[in-house]
């Protein structure tokens, strides 16, 4: 009788069956350790150089560009005591050149041959603004929100003002205008000082554009000023959080200019400037407690190998 058991068991039979393996799962010890876990093994030095790799959170630059518009005003506010320059603002400085340029077309009475000495200090800060800026290349090419860049663009901004607080000490000039006709900084070391103080802010313009806060660059608020009186929730009587953000930034750019002139009337124009490279200081010290950008870390992140089955 046909054996349906020694027809499949028999070598020769056309008979096969295959059974597969069950997959086997994988290991504990395989799974991916967690980035925290990581992190926490690395030395302090690689831990600390990883920190300033990092790039900043974006919801987290809205007070540090509130505090940059105070700096502004503390920064701005020697430069218009001493010659009735802006150092920051360069709309009026650029318009400036053309008035220069204009009067030598007028009638013979009011024309005038060269440059004015007023006319000269908007062209040096003018300059010095566009100089300090073009530093801004450097953030777009390593990023605009890395935190060593931004440790870095703040510590060269203390360097320049540390530079044109001892020039402006050492010019011998008082730093205070006696009037429109009558301005300090006239010399070449005083225009000097103002010419790193320009390129302060220049510096200060670029890092802050590379932040997307809603106060733009942080250094002229014009734009700011038309965006809060265009605001179609100006007149709200609720939280509205780009309207409040650029109040914020425009009184505190105010109260800034405030407290420098203050100072400057106590402790003169290159105290004053020593005094504001120490507020520049906390803002250093802020860039290192923002947050990480967590979207960069997980995008970062590479994706756990499938286990083959053995």
């Amino acid at each position: 009788m046909y054996d349906r058991h020694e027809s499949i068991s028999k070598p020769g039979s056309s008979w096969h069956v295959d059974i597969e393996p069950a997959p086997t799962p994988p290991s504990p010890g395989t799974r991916s350790p967690s980035p925290t876990l990581t992190d926490q093994c690395k030395p302090v030095h690689r831990r600390f150089a990883s920190h300033l790799q990092s790039n900043i959170s974006s919801g987290s630059v809205t007070y540090p560009s509130i505090y940059m518009c105070f700096l502004t005003g503390l920064t701005a506010a020697p430069s218009f005591a001493a010659c009735f320059v802006w150092c920051g603002f360069q709309t009026g400085n650029a318009a400036q050149l053309g008035l220069a340029l204009a009067r030598t077309f007028t009638p013979d009475h009011q024309r005038t041959f060269g440059f004015q000495k007023m006319d000269q200090q908007a062209l040096v800060s003018l300059l010095s603004f566009l100089v300090g800026s073009s530093l801004g290349q450097i953030g777009n090419k390593v990023g605009g929100k890395k935190r060593y860049w931004l440790v870095l663009a703040t510590f060269i901004q203390m360097v320049l003002m540390m530079i044109a607080a001892l020039i402006g000490h050492f010019s011998g000039e008082s730093g205070l205008a006696d009037g429109r006709g009558d301005p300090s900084w006239v010399t070449p070391m005083g225009m000097t000082t103002l010419a790193f103080l320009s390129a302060t802010m220049g510096l200060q313009g670029a890092v802050g554009l590379r932040l997307g806060s809603p106060m733009a660059t942080t250094v002229p608020l014009t734009s700011t000023w038309i965006d809060i009186f265009n605001d179609p929730f100006l007149f709200a009587l609720r939280a509205v959080r780009t309207r409040d953000i650029r109040c914020a930034g425009a009184l505190s750019l105010i109260f800034g200019a405030f407290v420098s002139r203050a100072m400057l009337g106590v402790i003169g124009s290159s105290g004053t400037i020593g005094v504001v490279i120490g507020f520049r200081a906390i803002l250093l010290g802020w860039w290192f407690f923002l947050p990480n950008d967590e979207s960069n870390v997980e995008q970062s992140q590479p994706e756990p190998k499938a286990q083959l089955p053995k």
